[in-house]
């Protein structure tokens, strides 16, 4: 693969981040011509496709490894230049995957314990744990807090604790839907909240009491707040955070002692950033705080 050049990268990642050809030209100040025969010269150099030409514009898998590379590459440069103290370095930019219910408990509280000195500029994008550490191999973020206990290659991985969840549902819906009969057996039939279609861990508790799943009723509510707030509604049963839980008025677990445990951990980059070790070193006073370990 013959030498890429910089501009062209640099092409590539906006291409990527902006979504269209159209987009990235207005951000670049050149035309959508300009930057289609940027990417072809750039694909041309590699020797494979890089990107996909839909709408949003994305990335191949080889284009990910050079979108990955760009951002690393800007971020060394920026951290570079604040060590030189040049103005122009500005604020650090960190793009971060955090799971929902994460971020709607004790991941924005430990941001704001972040120094403000040098500015630290957040970009968090929000996806379910199992799914944080796919971000990560795209380039799309520097850092994630993932279930994924493997690190990512090119990233570093550590414990942050566990998540504990508790299965609740309101005394009205448990009178209506499970009572009489075996529990278990009852909450396969009973209405179920999830987060969305990959969320699997009402199923994987009711697996663990010897069933064959949660039921297939299920009201999907992509929010934290939403499905804690439905399932106090009595939309349905639910696993809710222990932090939302327990404050959570009008709501009782439905398996005495039950709870389910989710390992959390915090991969990232293998780079000498200061910010991105600044934010590591936070997340994970934070984490020891709020998670069980």
């Amino acid at each position: 693969m013959s030498e890429l050049p910089p501009d062209l990268v640099r092409t590539l990642l906006t291409v990527v981040d902006a979504g269209t050809f159209d987009a990235a030209a207005a951000l670049l100040h050149v035309t959508p011509s300009a930057v289609s025969q940027r990417v072809k010269a750039l694909e041309q150099r590699a020797g494979r496709v890089l990107v996909t030409r839909s709408k949003p514009v994305r990335a191949t898998a080889s284009g990910e490894v050079v979108v990955r590379h760009a951002r690393q590459v800007a971020a060394l440069d920026h951290a570079l230049r604040m060590e030189l103290g040049l103005a122009e370095a500005g604020a650090a930019r960190l793009s971060i995957a955090v799971n929902a219910d994460s971020l709607a408990t004790w991941f924005l509280p430990a941001l704001v314990e972040v120094p403000r000195e040098p500015l630290i500029r957040f970009e968090l994008h929000r996806e379910d744990e199992a799914h944080t550490a796919a971000l990560l191999r795209e380039g799309r973020v520097m850092a994630a807090v993932t279930s994924a206990a493997e690190a990512v290659a090119g990233c570093t991985v550590r414990g942050l604790g566990r998540a504990r969840y508790l299965p609740v549902s309101t005394p009205d819906f448990a009178a209506r839907y499970l009572v009489g009969g075996s529990l278990v057996e009852r909450l396969e039939d009973a209405p179920v909240v999830a987060f969305d279609q990959r969320d699997l861990l009402q199923d994987e508790f009711v697996r663990s009491l010897g069933g064959s799943g949660a039921s297939s009723a299920r009201h999907l509510v992509p929010s934290s707040e939403g499905f804690r707030d439905s399932v106090a509604a009595g939309l349905g049963w639910g696993l809710v955070p222990e932090a939302h839980a327990v404050g959570l008025s009008g709501v009782e677990v439905v398996v005495p002692g039950a709870y389910v445990d989710v390992p959390l951990y915090w991969q990232q980059w293998k780079l000498d950033v200061p910010a991105l070790s600044v934010v590591a070193a936070v997340v994970g006073v934070a984490a020891a705080a709020a998670l069980y370990q």
